[in-house]
């Protein structure tokens, strides 16, 4: 059953964006479209977000990638992304320039951005 990967700053600037190269642009690195989550493990809405990420990663297999980034082990990218809210979700369409979502999502609500701003 697949699952969200878990990612380190090193994982992201390979599969999403190395904004260290790049700093003035958003150069999408990845192959399929992602979701990248901010998460805390101490966060209830954290929890939350990861069960429907991993239900949506089964259901979208192939066809999206979902990755996690820890919000306390990973600051330098927290900072970098201007993360004040957890969890926060990272929609990176191939071609197009990423959008963030604050706070905890629906099922339904993760489903329409995945459709509208991933698989448009």
């Amino acid at each position: 059953m697949m699952k969200t990967t878990q990612l380190t700053k090193d994982d992201f600037l390979k599969k999403v964006d190395n904004y260290e190269a790049h700093p003035e642009i958003w150069k999408f690195e990845g192959e399929k479209p992602c979701i990248v989550d901010f998460y805390a493990e101490w966060c209830g809405s954290s929890k939350m977000i990861t069960t429907i990420l991993d239900e949506l990663a089964v259901e979208y297999a192939g066809r999206i990638d979902i990755y996690q980034v820890n919000a306390d082990k990973e600051e330098d990218l927290i900072t970098a992304f201007g993360i004040r809210n957890i969890p926060s979700l990272l929609f990176c369409p191939v071609g197009n320039k990423p959008r963030m979502a604050k706070g905890a999502m629906s099922k339904s609500d993760v489903k329409k951005a995945i459709n509208d701003v991933l698989l448009q």
